[in-house]
């Protein structure tokens, strides 16, 4: 007897899922391992790296393994949920932003303090040396981590208000990703609304929001170049993200399979995501200038005046993680900042 409504069940989850599998294999896959994450399927999060990474696991393993990827508009695209479900064993892989829900990883919250990170490249690989080093302590600690990662020094988009200075910020209602880029819009009088990309847009059109901190790449996703008229590049701020694997599925694998995961995955991924972000980046700019928007640069001059402006408010936040369990956040910062200049030198040594 058949069940329709289990069909339409189903397929209801199935939506939003993309299959990979090895180039030229006839036979079905022996092993499936399904990834989501919680952005719609056209974004370079899911074209560039999770379908690029799962055909390599394909063709790496002789077609032994596919990978099935849900975005945003499936049933396991919620942004909230990510990292749960990878937990839960609900999926076995899952890409999420590290400031959703709040205070899940304290510690690598440090790399989203303001003005330390320009470039993604940069970024990517000092969060993932702080945990190759041990210095995130218990953040990841149920996960096998397959990388983690920054987007570039993010802006300051608005509606009406262009900001140039520290003073246009005061008052503004702005959405904000995480615990610490909400921290330094409130030393700078401005009022943090926690959204999920999803409902940036709705709520900008509404004007419950007046603006965003974002990558040019998110505010195109959200298409919110529609209503913006104002972006201000300040390199302000960064946020991290994970990609995570359940412990015991991966433990669970064939040895030949999870050495084709490791061999794709770690320092090979983290190391790709400075190209990805500038291509993800430039097609968001790209479509701001074509509305006609207006792009305020900050000089490195008035950013470092920022900077300094943001000590007070950093050495604060770096004290609050001691309540969340981080031992020494100053040690964490202050290595952090060693890193970045490190790949600062070694990739933008030519950079203005």
């Amino acid at each position: 007897m058949k069940h329709p409504n289990l069909r339409k069940t189903l397929l209801g989850l199935m939506t939003g899922a993309t299959i990979l599998a090895g180039a030229g294999i006839a036979h079905a896959a022996d092993i499936t391992l399904k990834v989501s994450h919680y952005l719609p399927p056209s974004h370079g999060f899911q074209k560039d790296f999770l379908e690029s990474w799962g055909q390599q696991l394909s063709e790496k393993t002789g077609g032994k393994v596919e990978v099935e990827i849900y975005d945003a508009t499936s049933a396991f695209g919620k942004i909230d949920r990510q990292a749960d479900q990878v937990r839960a064993g609900v999926m076995d892989m899952a890409v999420g932003l590290n400031g959703i829900p709040r205070d899940r990883y304290p510690a690598a919250s440090v790399i989203e303090l303001p003005f330390l990170v320009k470039y993604a490249d940069s970024g990517s690989e000092t969060l993932w040396q702080l945990y190759k080093e041990g210095l995130l302590g218990s953040d990841y600690q149920d996960f096998k981590v397959l990388g983690l990662f920054t987007h570039p020094g993010g802006l300051i988009h608005t509606l009406d208000t262009p900001v140039r200075s520290l003073e246009d910020l005061k008052g503004l209602r702005l959405r904000t990703p995480s615990p610490a880029i909400s921290a330094m819009l409130e030393s700078f009088g401005a009022s943090p609304v926690g959204l999920p990309p999803s409902a940036i847009y709705e709520n900008l059109e509404k004007g419950n929001i007046e603006g965003l901190v974002a990558t040019w790449d998110l505010v195109n996703a959200v298409k919110a170049n529609e209503l913006l008229k104002y972006h201000t590049d300040a390199a302000a701020y960064t946020a991290g993200f994970y990609f995570v694997m359940n412990q015991k599925k991966y433990d669970s694998l064939p040895d030949d399979v999870r050495a084709a995961i490791d061999e794709i995955s770690g320092d090979v991924l983290v190391g790709k995501f400075g190209d990805w972000w500038d291509k993800w980046e430039a097609v968001g700019k790209a479509d701001a200038e074509k509305h006609g928007n207006e792009i305020i640069v900050i000089d490195d001059a008035t950013r470092a005046e920022w900077q300094e402006a943001s000590q007070p408010m950093i050495k604060e936040y770096l004290a609050s993680l001691k309540e969340k369990g981080v031992s020494d956040p100053e040690a964490i910062y202050a290595r952090a900042q060693e890193l970045i200049a490190e790949f600062d030198a070694k990739y933008h040594a030519g950079d203005k």
